[in-house]
């Protein structure tokens, strides 16, 4: 169902009353029941009967939620989500509206929409993710489902204009290895895992340019370093010639960027005391694998249309 620009949200953003930085340690409860609503859309309504049982509009509704909550379950090591005489829906549905851990409500959306991406469903996978995406913006809460999963965003111009964009790069197959250690860092950064999200981001610039050199059948060896790779793709002129006074700060910057803040504050032994990877550290080695893995795929696109067969 398409988003409505009501009058009182028009109001609200009249008086500024609309949030300008994301949190994401509340999931607001109105937030919640706009999902609850895109899953009625998806799985069809569930009511209940005149002697007060649940009613499911379809055998598929049924299956949702029982995958839902089986999958919850599976994963959090329980038998039920609720108490014994809850049926699938009640305890997801329960489970959803009232848990105050805001991470657990993230992975009860992750998994309904994991669902609708994978099984046939009442409305196209993407209205509903346009809408999920739409509502997290509307709240200020700083999440996005994309490419199958929640991942953290902290600012909504960069995600849409480079992370976006590199996810969808990176959804071609011959990027497979990369858009994997790319979905990870992600995935480390929303669990506040930041050494583990530098590590995922530069496998993933080094699978990236890997995936480049082998479809174009430039040489490189497995253990090549990140410099070595960067020099490869430098040498091949994958940054057209005409170009290069234009990025000569270009190499130092992909060779000093992601490499350098992984190997100093991740890569290699500590010593005696712990290093501390800072949360504005991670977000922001990110936001630069995601700008060259953009960059670097970008001009391999360009290359590829204009070879001629």
């Amino acid at each position: 169902m398409p988003v409505i620009d009501i009058f009182s949200k028009r109001q609200k953003r009249l008086r500024g009353e609309v949030p300008d930085v994301y949190q994401y340690e509340t999931i607001p409860n109105e937030l919640r029941v706009q999902v609850i609503h895109i899953w009625y859309d998806a799985f069809g309504e569930v009511t209940r009967d005149n002697f007060g049982a649940l009613q499911y509009s379809s055998y598929s509704a049924e299956d949702a939620y029982k995958h839902i909550h089986a999958t919850l379950c599976r994963e959090y090591g329980l038998f039920r989500l609720g108490g014994e005489e809850d049926v699938d829906f009640e305890a997801v549905y329960n489970f959803f509206l009232y848990t105050q851990e805001a991470e657990k409500v993230i992975d009860v959306i992750e998994v309904s929409f994991q669902y609708i991406t994978q099984y046939a469903t009442d409305i196209p996978p993407e209205d509903a993710i346009d809408e999920l995406n739409h509502r997290f913006q509307e709240h200020g809460v700083g999440y996005q489902f994309e490419s199958g999963q929640i991942i953290r965003i902290d600012s909504q111009w960069i995600h849409s204009e480079v992370v976006k964009p590199a996810l969808s790069m990176l959804s071609d197959t011959m990027y497979e290895g990369a858009n994997d250690e790319f979905l990870k860092a992600h995935e480390h950064y929303r669990t506040g895992d930041y050494k583990e999200c530098l590590n995922e981001c530069l496998k993933a610039f080094e699978s990236c340019i890997k995936s480049i050199c082998r479809t174009t059948g430039w040489a490189y060896n497995d253990g090549d370093t990140i410099n070595r790779l960067i020099g490869i793709i430098f040498d091949k002129e994958l940054i057209p010639p005409f170009m290069q006074s234009h990025f000569s700060g270009l190499r130092s910057t992909l060779e000093a960027g992601v490499p350098t803040i992984r190997n100093r504050l991740s890569g290699h032994g500590q010593g005696p005391e712990e290093v501390p990877v800072p949360e504005y550290i991670a977000a922001y080695t990110l936001h630069l694998t995601a700008s060259n893995i953009l960059l670097l795929a970008r001009a391999d696109e360009e290359i590829t249309n204009t070879i001629p067969f």
